[in-house]
This record gives structure tokens, sequence and C-alpha cells, in this order.
């Protein structure tokens, strides 16, 4: 299958990239930057997700899409929501409609734990929007599509901002362990190869139009994975725990999401519904 996938430079896409090329699917990878992790037998488009005229030919060619481009930084995207939206749910809409228009088999879409969560800021807007676009593209107008809502990842290829990484970084360069927030965090932390095993196996037919939260097997304590992080690199300093209330992040648990339930106000005074039609009658006819 010809699978075309936004975002495959990056640090989840480019795995997901090598999952479908070894599964033995033709691999499209559409993304602002040179992949650094390029197969031969991958091709590498460059170019904006905003720019529709280089994306269309591509699609037209593909099967799947694999949509993993956009803003990715909960803590940039809190300060950035006007670009937030452009990357995430403009520029979603718009492959939505391209893949409608060009009936690509499946439409797969790269979200977030954090839709399920009222934390996450602009990118959990962003993420939520985006999602009910999908839906309502496949309700419709008929496109199937699976979404991945994807918990804490890490591993080989992540960059500066990921969480697992910042903190052992910090502490090779200042030998401090520290942790932004809270001493009782909690997190379902998942391989980045794990969770790229797992999208490219969402082809299946049994996966098509469903919801699929991807995250570690057990809940892992933050202060027992820098606990080892210190027995590892022999750091000699307490872990320090700033205990900071870090705006747009979850403690413990993800899914505290409620929808908020709106107070009932009606008119106090009594208009006569049916004087009022003919009103309206009398409009149009004038």
């Amino acid at each position: 299958m010809n699978c075309f996938v936004t975002g495959g430079s990056g640090f989840l896409g480019s795995h997901v990239a090598d999952e479908l090329t070894k599964n033995g699917h033709n691999v499209i990878i559409f993304d602002k930057k040179k992949s650094q992790w390029l197969k031969k037998n991958q091709k590498m488009v460059l170019g904006n997700i905003n720019n529709l005229k280089k994306i269309i030919p591509y699609i037209k060619k593909s099967d799947y899409v694999f949509h993993f481009a956009g803003l990715a930084d909960l803590n940039e995207s809190l300060n950035k929501p006007v670009e937030t939206a452009v990357n995430n749910i403009l520029a979603t809409i718009n492959l939505l409609k391209i893949c409608q228009e060009n009936k690509i088999k499946r439409f797969i879409y790269a979200s977030s734990i954090y839709v399920l969560s009222e934390q996450g800021g602009f990118y959990r807007v962003s993420k939520k929007a985006a999602e009910e676009y999908i839906e309502e593209f496949s309700k419709r107008l008929n496109l199937n599509f699976t979404i991945l809502r994807y918990g804490s990842i890490y591993g080989e290829r992540s960059n500066k901002e990921n969480g697992v990484r910042k903190i052992i970084a910090n502490a090779l360069t200042s030998k401090n362990v520290v942790y932004e927030g809270s001493s009782n965090s909690e997190r379902r932390y998942i391989n980045v190869k794990d969770a790229a095993k797992i999208t490219a196996q969402i082809l299946k037919e049994k996966y098509k139009n469903k919801y699929l939260n991807v995250f570690g097997i057990k809940k892992i304590k933050v202060k027992n994975f820098l606990k080892r992080v210190k027995e590892i690199l022999n750091v000699k300093s307490k872990i320090k725990f700033k205990n900071k209330k870090i705006v747009g992040h979850y403690i413990s648990d993800p899914s505290t999401f409620r929808i908020k339930k709106g107070i009932n106000i009606t008119s106090t005074s009594y208009k006569d519904f049916d004087k009022d039609i003919k009103q309206i009658i009398k409009e149009i006819k004038n």
C-alpha cells in the first residue's frame, strides 16, 4: 500500500515511517525538513503542511494518509493560539477535504490523551477540534479514519523538548536531577518504537473508524524514574521537586474532561407563537 506520512521527519513520525516500510508499504514522507533517518526505499518531499498544491499530487497516489505534522509542543502552543489553530486545526481540515475528494482508504490522525483532559491548553483544544472534524467527515462524507491518542512517549530521536530526554540531559550537564512539577506525578510512559509498531498495525480492518489510546501498560511514578536516573548517572545531590503547578500539564490522570452544563435561561415574557408566525409570513410577502 502507498502511505503518505506528514511530519515523517519528526520523533514519532520517523519511527512510524520506518515501521510502515518494514511492513512492506511504499512510504512518502512529507515534512518541512529532510529526515535524518530517511531509508533508501522511502521518498522524501519537502514542504509546508499548509502548501496544499504541493500535497495534492502525492495524496492522489496514496492509499493511506498518516497525519503527524503540526505544532506538537504543548508548552509552545500555550503562547501561540493562532499558530496552533492554523497548523493543527485548519491544516487537518484541508487534508481531510483532499483525502475525501481523492477517496483515500483511511485517514490516520496523531492525537493526544490530552483530549481526555481539562489540561493541555491550546494544544489540547486543537487536537480535540481536529478529532471532531474527522468524525464529521466520516459521518457526512464517508471518509474512514483511525485516531490515535498518544501518551508520554520517550526514546531514540526525541528532541530537547521531550519530557524524559529533558530530565536526563539536565542531569548530565548540571549533575542535578530536577523535576519542575509535582512529586505526585505519574505517567504511562511508552517507548517510541512500541508506539510506532502499534501505529503501523492499525491498518487492519478492525481499527477502522476507531479511537485508540496508546500508552504504557502501567503507571510509573515520576519520582521512581528520577531515582533511577540519579542511580545510573551517580548523581550525589538530592532530587529536586519544584512542585510547580505547570500550566497545561496533568499530574496523574488525564481523563478529567467533563462537558460544562449551561444554565437554562428562558424569557420571562410570553409571545404568541402563532401570531409571530403570521407576522413572519406577512414580512416575506411584503
